[in-house]
C-alpha cells in the first residue's frame, strides 16, 4: 500500500494561507507567494519585538531628560548622580515619576545634584 502525505500537506498549506490572510494580492491567496510573505512577516515580527523594547527605553530617556533640564541637569549627569547616591531605580519607573509625580522626581533630582557636588 502506498503512503501519501496529503492530509499533513494540506494542513501545512492551510496553516500558511491562514497566516497570510489579509496580505495584499496573490500573497494572501497563492501558496508560493504566501510562503515567502509569511516567512518575511515572521522575521520582521521577531525583529519588531526587539525594537519595541529599544523604543520604549528611548522614550523613557527622553522623558527623564526633559524633566531634568529645568533643574539644571542633563540626563547623563542625573543618572550619574543617582548612581553615586546609591539610588537604584530603573528608567521606566523614573519616566513614570517624571510625568505623574513631579515632586517626588524633584527630590530625586536634588539627591542626584548633592551626590555629584
Amino acid at each position: 500500500m502506498r503512503v501519501t502525505y496529503s492530509v499533513p500537506s494540506r494542513r501545512r498549506r492551510k496553516k500558511t494561507l491562514k497566516l497570510a490572510r489579509g496580505f495584499r494580492g496573490s500573497r494572501g491567496k497563492l501558496l508560493r507567494q504566501a510562503y515567502g510573505a509569511v516567512d518575511r512577516a515572521m522575521a520582521m515580527a521577531y525583529v519588531g519585538r526587539k525594537q519595541k523594547k529599544q523604543q520604549y527605553r528611548r522614550l523613557w530617556t527622553v522623558r527623564i531628560n526633559a524633566a531634568c533640564r529645568p533643574a539644571g541637569l542633563t540626563y547623563s549627569r542625573f543618572i550619574d548622580g543617582l548612581n553615586k547616591a546609591g539610588i537604584e531605580v530603573n528608567r521606566k519607573w523614573l519616566a513614570d515619576l517624571a510625568v505623574n509625580d513631579v515632586s517626588a522626581f524633584a527630590q530625586l533630582v536634588e539627591k542626584a545634584k548633592n551626590a555629584i557636588s
